[in-house]
C-alpha cells in the first residue's frame, strides 16, 4: 500500500451481480488452491488459484477473463470466522502477494487466526488478464505526473503526449477491455471471489485506492459486506480529477515532517531550520528545471520527493538524494526508481482512473486549474493539476460512477493519518461525510501513507484489530494522539 477512486446495484438471491436489464450470471466454479509461482510466494503458506469472470457483466455469458487470487489460510479452525479480502492500492498494483506482506508487516496473529486472508490481482493487472497501452520507454520514464507547468503554454505542450497515450491505450491489443476495466467491475469480481469461496459475506481491508474499491464494493453489495476497513482514504469520487489535484495538498500537509527531519540533521547540509529546508526544495527544483543533474529534472525531483514522503523510513534516502543532487554526486541506489517493468502498472492505472469518471476535456480548464494550484500548492500543484491522458479518453462510458452514500449497514471503519501525502485528510473527511451513519473514522496524529498494520500508532492499530476480530467499533469518530517513536 505504501506504493504506492446514485448507482446502488442490488445483489440477487443467488449472489450474482444484478444490473438493470441484464441477465443473471451463472455461479462460478469452486476455487481449487495450489502452490503460487515462486516469484509471488512471499510466504510458503501462500496458495494461489484463478477464477474466470465476465469481461462485461451486462453479458455474463460472453467473453471471460481471468482473476488471479491467493490465500493465507487460518491455522486455527476454532477461531476462523470467514475471509478477509485485501487490496494494497493502485490502481494497477498486484495484490497477489499482499496477504504475505501484511503478515510480515505485523498483521496481528488473532486476525490471521480469524480469517483466511485473500489477495488478488484486479482485472487488467499482474497475473489477472492484463492490459497494455504499448508505452515506450520514454513514456514510462515520464512517470504518472505531467511535467510541472509554470505557464499556460506548458499545459498546452503537455497535451500532445497525453493525447498520444490515450490513443495508444484505445488502439492497443487490449483496447476491447477499455470500457470494462473499472472499479465497479473490479468490485463485481470481488463478489465473484466471495461466491466462489462459498462465503455468504466477506470482510475487507483495503488501502489508498483500495479504500475506494472497498467503498464501491460495500455500496454495490451491502448485504454481502461484513467488516469493512478502509485505510488511507480517497474522497467519494475515487481517483478522479479532484483526487489528482489533492496530491498537491497532501505534499504540503506532509512536507513539514521532512523539513523538521532534515533541519535536525546538519550532516545533510540542506538547511538548519525547516524554513531553510523548504527554500532548498524550491532552489533545487528551479536549478534542475534549468539543467538536469544525473538524469533528474525538476518534475522528476518533485515526484520522487513526493513518493519518498509516503514513509518516515524513506526520509534518510530522500535527504541523501537531495544532498547528491545539490553537490552533483552519485545518487543513492534506485534513485530515481526504475520504470522498466512499469508498463502494465501504468496502463492499468490509466484504464481505471480514466474509465471510472469523466475528466475535464479542454486544455483551457487544465490551464485554469494549474493557475490556481500552482499558487496555492506550489510544491506540486503545477504537475498534479496539469493535463494527462484522461482528458482525451474515449467519451463512451458503460455506466455512471458509483455514488457512495449512507444507505446500507453501519459496518465501515475508516482509518487515516492526519498528514498523508497520497490520500490527504481532506479527501477522507469528504468520504466520511458521504458514508454518514454507515462509517466511523479513526484519525492518527502521524504522517505517511498507510496506517494498519504498518504505522506505529497503537491506538489506531488496536482499534482496527478489535473491529476485525471482535466486531467492536468506536461509537463515534476517534482521534488518536501522536505517540513517541519507538
Amino acid at each position: 500500500m505504501r506504493r504506492a477512486l446514485s448507482l446502488t446495484l442490488a445483489a440477487t438471491a443467488v449472489s450474482a451481480t444484478a444490473i438493470p436489464g441484464v441477465s443473471v450470471a451463472t455461479t462460478p466454479d469452486t476455487v481449487r488452491w495450489g502452490p503460487c509461482s515462486e516469484k509471488k510466494a512471499a510466504s510458503p503458506r501462500l496458495e494461489c488459484s484463478t477464477l474466470k469472470v465476465p469481461l462485461d457483466y451486462r453479458n455474463p455469458d460472453g467473453r471471460q477473463i481471468e482473476i488471479a487470487i491467493s490465500r493465507l489460510a487460518s491455522k486455527e479452525p476454532s477461531k476462523h470466522r470467514g475471509v478477509l479480502l485485501t487490496n494494497p492500492g493502485g490502481p494497477g498494483i498486484s495484490g497477489l502477494g499482499y496477504p504475505a506482506v501484511l503478515a510480515a508487516s505485523g498483521l496481528p496473529q488473532k486476525v490471521l487466526d480469524s480469517y483466511d486472508v485473500i489477495g488478488f490481482d484486479p482485472r487488467g493487472t499482474g497475473r489477472s488478464t492484463p492490459v497494455t497501452c504499448d508505452l515506450t520507454p520514454a513514456q514510462r520514464n515520464r512517470g504518472n505526473l505531467p511535467p510541472y507547468a509554470h505557464t499556460a503554454a506548458d499545459v498546452a505542450r503537455a497535451a500532445g503526449n497525453a493525447r498520444t497515450i490515450a490513443k495508444q491505450c484505445a488502439v492497443s491489443k487490449t483496447g476491447s477491455m477499455l470500457q470494462h476495466t473499472t472499479t465497479a467491475n473490479t468490485a463485481r469480481d470481488m463478489d465473484r471471489i466471495r461466491e466462489a469461496l462459498g462465503e455468504p459475506k466477506l470482510s475487507y481491508l483495503g488501502g489508498s485506492y483500495g479504500s475506494y474499491l472497498g467503498a464501491v464494493y460495500t455500496t454495490l453489495f451491502p448485504g454481502h459486506s461484513d467488516r469493512i476497513v478502509l485505510d488511507s482514504n480517497l474522497g467519494p469520487g475515487g481517483y478522479d480529477v479532484t483526487a489528482m489535484r489533492l496530491f498537491a495538498r497532501g505534499m504540503e500537509d506532509r512536507f513539514p515532517d521532512f523539513a523538521a527531519f532534515a533541519a535536525a540533521r546538519p550532516e545533510y547540509g540542506l538547511g538548519t531550520t525547516p524554513e531553510k529546508v523548504t527554500a532548498k526544495f524550491f532552489e533545487l527544483a528551479k536549478r534542475l528545471e534549468a539543467k538536469p543533474v544525473r538524469g533528474v529534472d525538476g518534475t522528476l525531483f518533485r515526484g520522487v520527493t513526493f513518493d519518498r514522503l509516503y514513509s518516515d523510513a524513506s526520509m534518510p534516502l530522500l535527504a541523501e538524494m537531495w544532498q547528491a543532487l545539490d553537490k552533483d554526486r552519485p545518487l543513492p541506489p534506485d534513485t530515481p526508481p526504475s520504470m522498466d517493468d512499469m508498463e502494465s502498472f501504468m496502463a492499468a492505472r490509466f484504464y481505471v482512473i480514466c474509465g471510472d469518471s469523466r475528466w475535464p476535456g479542454t486544455i483551457r480548464e487544465y490551464q485554469r486549474n494549474v493557475a490556481v494550484d500552482r499558487l496555492e500548492y506550489p510544491m506540486l500543484g503545477g504537475s498534479t493539476a496539469s493535463i494527462g491522458p484522461c482528458a482525451f479518453w474515449p467519451a463512451e462510458r458503460v455506466e455512471p460512477p458509483v455514488r457512495i452514500g449512507d444507505r446500507g449497514p453501519s459496518n465501515v471503519l475508516m482509518v487515516q493519518n492526519e498528514r498523508d501525502p497520497g490520500t490527504p485528510l481532506a479527501g477522507a473527511q469528504e468520504l466520511r461525510r458521504a458514508f454518514g451513519k454507515r462509517a466511523t473514522m479513526v484519525t492518527a496524529d502521524q504522517g505517511g501513507h498507510g496506517v494498519y498494520p504498518f504505522g506505529p500508532n497503537t491506538c489506531a492499530n488496536d482499534t482496527v484489530t478489535a473491529f476485525l476480530t471482535a466486531g467492536e467499533r468506536p461509537s463515534r469518530d476517534l482521534a488518536c494522539a501522536a505517540e513517541p517513536s519507538k
